[in-house]
């Protein structure tokens, strides 16, 4: 049975005919048909141009003849394989394997090989598809992570441009080798874009282009704090540092460096020690004396005790330091005390019979330090290098008389309001040294003993005027001042409370006042940290 060939597909192979009960037969030659010819076409006045090929269509019907083809060769050189295995064909070898190669080679390129699009961005050919659909997905992917990104729309901008190809399969890419491609030219522009923002407590500080930079200037301002016995150093506040896109202003380190360390004031409080005045703690505070009272509305001009604790301001930078240190050091042991009754000396007083020796102990403690001040001290070892001995004190029995020094002093006058404090004032034009309180009175006001003792003066003394000194049993002396008149004489005992003089304004003085002192050996202290 004749087959009517496709003579635009045929291969170049030569085509026996087939009969189901003979031998091969090579078929005839076609007759010839005589050329007809054909009349001149009629040129057209104004030729059209030609209309540009649409590579889908032609695509189409390169893969019809391709199925077509094989669908007509496969058949044939399948029957002729069988009819050689079977003995009915007289096919020799050299026919056979030709027959079986054509064969392999159609079984191979339907296998192996693949329809598919050469992918071409920007004129450089970066992979090849199966389906255009696979470059669709993987940009679709690249835009959605880079808009997340960059945080704004991103698009990919590239001329894309496909090319039919046969390929073998396993040389496809897959959409991940593309997505990498596209990815690649989102890093380009995020590496232009990219700059580092650094937050503090979730506060936006400033944004920098340089974060190595960046990094150094946080590690330089840890270094300030840090010594040879630094066991650990980090930022008391929640310091983070992310990239970002889209920046309107850059900074640079040192314009950051400088908003990191600009000071806000906050509290913290300080513990009164002997010798202590509230002019002085403000003072050492960089506080107005106004300042410090608003921070302690509890606490009272007219009074200042060792132990207080105060709240004072404290200027603290936008970013602190805390360090831990391991230190080692020696601190004393004191001594024990033994206690031995005499009934030669009034109950409350006593002295030292036997001074004990300290001992010394060797400690090892964890420092926390923030900025620079110590915060908390935990010890974790100590060992004793010495111990100490046992002093041995002496304490009075003996019923105290009225006269006697109690130890505490009271207020002199009604009043205790206070005119002008202890330490440095400007008086009469000039600053001087104030070495106690002036404590308004009323003229003729009963002026009174702090504390029990010995008047050692009473009379007229210079700039103090009409002045009495009272020395009480420990040493300690106390000044009244100023005074109108006096009513005790030198060498009288008085009690706690007794009059000693009438309030006047005698001597260097701006008004009706008692001037009061405390001195101890000799020297004048605060005396608002003495009286009650």
């Amino acid at each position: 049975m004749n087959q009517v060939q496709d003579q635009s597909w045929t291969a170049r192979l030569p085509i026996a005919e087939l009969d189901q009960t003979g031998p091969i037969r090579q078929p005839k030659p076609p007759k010839a048909e005589p050329k007809k010819v054909q009349p001149p076409k009629e040129e057209a006045q104004t030729p059209a141009a030609p209309a540009a090929p649409d590579w889908r269509e032609e695509f189409k019907l390169y893969a019809k003849g391709m199925r077509e083809w094989a669908r007509i060769h496969f058949r044939r050189w399948a029957h002729l394989f069988h009819g050689a295995a079977a003995g009915t064909l007289a096919v020799g070898p050299v026919s056979f394997l030709l027959v079986a190669g054509a064969l392999g080679a159609a079984l191979t390129l339907t296998t192996l090989y693949s329809t598919s699009y050469a992918v071409i961005v920007d004129g450089q050919e970066v992979g090849i598809v199966a389906d255009q659909s696979v470059v669709d997905n993987a940009i679709q992917t690249v835009e959605t992570r880079g808009s997340q990104l960059l945080g704004y729309r991103y698009q990919v901008d590239s001329e894309i441009d496909y090319s039919f190809t046969l390929t073998l399969k396993s040389g496809l890419s897959r959409e991940q080798d593309i997505s990498n491609y596209f990815y690649g030219q989102l890093n380009e522009l995020s590496d232009q874009l990219r700059a580092y923002q650094i937050t503090l407590d979730g506060r936006a500080v400033g944004v920098v282009k340089d974060q190595a930079a960046l990094n150094t200037m946080l590690d330089s301002i840890k270094a300030e704090f840090i010594t040879d016995a630094t066991t650990s150093a980090e930022f008391v506040e929640d310091i983070s540092i992310t990239p970002v896109y889209a920046a309107d202003n850059l900074m640079s380190v040192d314009q950051v460096e400088e908003a990191l360390k600009a000071n806000t004031t906050g509290e913290t409080t300080y513990t009164v020690v002997k010798g202590d005045t509230y002019n002085g703690i403000a003072y050492r505070n960089d506080m107005s004396l106004s300042d410090l009272m608003e921070l302690n509305p509890q606490a009272s001009l007219n009074r200042l005790m060792v132990g207080d604790v105060l709240n004072v301001k404290e200027v603290i930078p936008a970013l602190s330091v805390q360090t831990t240190e391991h230190v080692t050091y020696t601190e004393a042991i004191p001594c024990p005390v033994e206690e031995v009754q005499d009934d030669s000396m009034y109950k409350g007083d006593s002295k030292i019979l036997t001074q004990g020796e300290e001992g010394e102990a060797q400690v090892q403690a964890d420092v926390v330090y923030v900025n620079g001040y110590e915060r908390d001290r935990t010890v974790t070892d100590t060992t004793t290098l010495r111990e100490p001995t046992t002093t041995v004190k002496a304490v009075g029995t003996k019923e105290r008389p009225k006269t006697a020094s109690k130890g505490t002093y009271l207020w002199p006058v009604s009043s205790h309001r206070i005119n002008s404090y202890f330490g440095g004032r400007k008086i009469f034009g000039s600053y001087s040294y104030h070495s106690g309180l002036d404590i308004h009175a009323v003229y003729g006001e009963a002026v009174k003993a702090a504390d029990g003792g010995t008047v050692t003066f009473a009379g007229y003394k210079g700039s103090y005027g009409n002045l009495v000194i009272i020395t009480h049993d420990n040493g300690t002396q106390t000044y009244y001042a100023h005074n109108s008149s006096l009513v005790v004489s030198a060498g009288q005992k008085v009690y706690q409370g007794q009059t000693v003089a009438k309030a006047g304004s005698t001597g260097r003085s701006t008004g009706v006042h008692c001037h009061f002192e405390v001195r101890v050996r000799g020297t004048a202290v605060n005396p608002l940290n003495y009286l009650r």
